[in-house]
């Protein structure tokens, strides 16, 4: 039989956290943890949901964006990269090297398809 204490009683968040323990830790056991402690069932899972939201520590997780204002807008107009070509000694095959304003330099043959260069650099560039 549990034995209920009279009144309303105060508990600390060090004390809610040692009762979620004894409740749901690794040999936890919701019904001996309202025995030994003299709490009462319902408490012990309003602590778990405050617990596991973050609002027992006093750290209150701020909910995700349902949802997020978008505007779209055309994109700025970029500077031309510059494209120095090099030759190459191994395949005779000339190359261009490209050097982004973001510092980032891509070398490929002087036969890449353009399409695809454009894409590329379009995405290294946003």
């Amino acid at each position: 039989m549990v034995s209920r204490v009279s009144g309303r009683r105060r508990w600390t968040v060090d004390q809610k956290l040692a009762v979620l323990r004894d409740a749901f830790g690794p040999d936890g056991c919701v019904r001996m943890a309202v025995e030994r402690h003299e709490v009462g069932s319902g408490s012990i899972y309003s602590w778990r949901r405050q617990a596991m939201s973050g609002v027992l520590g006093g750290m209150r997780k701020v909910p995700d964006p349902a949802f997020a204002e978008v505007t779209v807008t055309e994109p700025p107009a970029l500077p031309a990269p510059e494209i120095a070509p090099q030759g190459t000694a191994q395949t005779g095959l000339s190359q261009i090297a490209i050097e982004l304003p973001s510092g980032v330099r891509l070398t490929m043959d002087a036969s890449v398809d353009a399409d695809a260069l454009s894409r590329v650099i379009g995405v290294l560039t946003r």
